[in-house]
């Protein structure tokens, strides 16, 4: 039972129980409901405002996982149907994969140093795993059903789980001629993680938990549930781990509970909002329509007239119909019986309402999806710092996109590739499987995506050459933010360049600082 604090009395309330004590009374008891009721609005029962609001209560599991299925639904509808929708998807997947995500080896060099005794050589392992890696990725044979690149890949998996909620990638082994590589990866959808008809309490959506709550199995679907025309149901268990400790399955969602077992699609608290405005828009779209036809209607007197007023059907020919619908279209001439009117409401379009009601719902279906409102309708009509503003928050949420997307999909599968290289001998790794934190220093990595967005180049290139000079910056990093590319790379072409052009006899000029010309 919740303990009621009661007020104590104060000098004024001795003062009025002096003068008046009814007013004191009153005073008091209204002081002691107050108490009673607790200190926040927002928790109160006993005003109109809040007596309808009965929200579900429970655990992470209880109050989403019966709605998946309808949220996973309209969610697709709403991405193949929305243009609303289906931007605001896309615009993550282009900003955080873009042409694909790419590894740059940064092994552990302190750990190292007694396997690989040089920093020549320590550099050497790095370009090798990323060209290893490279090639498998670069082939669609990292994808089971030979349809991908990783990288496409990597959309796919960034848009199913948006899509979904969550999505699951299965690692496989096959091999196949000409690839030096077995492994590759199958992306299931999540509605084939299901509960098997047999009763179990320890499998929760398909994932089977232990008494941490940690997976320890998967169950999946040999098909799509709701594909009743290929076949009959039937599940497969799939352990989590392999027999070494390694995953095999990866379960790629963003847990936002505690207990939270399966993932929520990313439009799950706009659903309502964004159907309703693609609604809005259309009845607009159609009363627009409706407003641009212009149609003639003739009254005579007699029974003949000009055009009798018959439905038409295929191919403009009079139908018998009775229930058909007369139609107005442009420029149409309609002829009416003897005391027939027409009564026609002007729809007054188009509304000139119409744009800034739906930028204002806009600007909260954007804070909901952390895209600010540029970013989301692609359109630039602020002052330019208002406008870099907008692209550094949507960064922001980019960047934490990009990192999650790394650690959850991108690192687990360039772990799986290269620890199958070195026990194949394609990359000599000493110590590898000897001991856990040297296998670990050799797989550190850092992810590189598509740079950020940039509105004004120069302003840009100008502010990562003083954060190089100041040294709160390399150009490794610049490199990697400006034009989403490796370092070590443009250096040895613009060395290359740089070469040709000396042998060629050609003055220098490239890349010099041109600031004190300007001033």
């Amino acid at each position: 039972m919740k303990k009621i604090n009661l007020p104590s009395q104060t000098f004024v309330d001795k003062a009025i129980m002096w003068i008046a004590p009814q007013t004191a009374l009153k005073r008091w008891q209204a002081r002691t409901q107050l108490a009673m009721l607790g200190g926040y609005t927002g928790a109160r029962k006993d005003r109109r405002q809040t007596t309808t609001w009965y929200p579900t209560s429970g655990s992470a599991d209880n109050v989403s996982l019966d709605d998946l299925p309808v949220l996973r639904d309209r969610s697709r509808d709403l991405l193949r149907n929305a243009p609303l929708a289906c931007g605001a998807v896309n615009t993550v997947i282009t900003n955080v994969i873009g042409t694909g995500l790419k590894p740059q080896s940064h092994i552990d060099r302190n750990i190292l140093r007694p396997y690989l005794k040089t920093d020549e050589a320590m550099e050497k392992w790095e370009a090798d795993a990323e060209r290893i890696f490279q090639i498998w990725a670069n082939s669609r044979d990292c994808d089971i059903t030979r349809g991908q690149t990783f990288a496409e890949m990597q959309s796919l998996v960034l848009r199913s789980c948006l899509e979904s909620g969550d999505v699951f990638v299965l690692r496989k082994y096959k091999t196949r001629l000409g690839n030096p590589f077995g492994t590759s990866l199958q992306v299931i959808e999540a509605d084939r993680i299901a509960d098997p008809e047999t009763y179990n309490e320890n499998i929760v959506a398909g994932v089977e938990i232990d008494s941490d709550g940690a997976p320890v199995a998967y169950h999946v679907a040999n098909r799509h549930p709701d594909d009743h025309d290929k076949g009959v149901l039937a599940f497969s268990r799939i352990s989590a781990f392999d027999s070494d400790g390694h995953r095999q399955m990866l379960h790629i969602f963003s847990r936002t509970r505690p207990g939270l077992t399966r993932g929520i699609p990313y439009l799950a608290p706009v659903i309502e909002s964004l159907k309703q405005l693609d609604r809005y828009t259309e009845a607009e779209i159609m009363a627009a329509v409706i407003s641009s036809m212009f149609t003639i209607f003739v009254k005579t007197e007699s029974e003949t007239g000009m055009a009798p007023m018959v439905p038409m059907g295929v191919n403009d020919q009079p139908t018998n119909t009775k229930n058909s619908d007369y139609k107005m279209s442009p420029g149409a001439i309609l002829d009416l019986q003897p005391n027939e009117e027409i009564e026609i409401a002007d729809p007054k379009r188009p509304n000139q309402a119409f744009d800034g009601f739906v930028q204002s719902i806009l600007r909260q279906i954007g804070v909901a999806l952390e895209l600010p409102f540029e970013i989301l309708i692609k359109h630039f009509t602020a002052s330019y710092s208002a406008a870099q503003a907008a692209l550094v928050e949507a960064w922001k949420t980019f960047s934490t996109r990009r990192i999650w997307m790394a650690s959850q999909f991108c690192q687990p599968v360039y772990e799986m590739v290269i620890t199958e290289a070195v026990a194949k001998g394609i990359i000599e790794a000493p110590g590898f499987f000897s001991d856990p934190f040297v296998r670990a220093a050799y797989l550190g990595t850092e992810w590189i995506g598509p740079p950020r967005g940039q509105i004004d180049q120069l302003k840009e290139i100008r502010a990562a050459d003083y954060r190089v000079r100041l040294g709160v910056s390399t150009l490794e990093e610049e490199t990697a933010q400006i034009t989403g590319g490796s370092w070590e790379v443009k250096h040895v072409q613009r060395a290359k360049e740089q070469r040709l052009r000396t042998e060629a006899g050609l003055t220098e000029t490239i890349g010099k600082d041109n600031d004190e010309e300007e001033e």
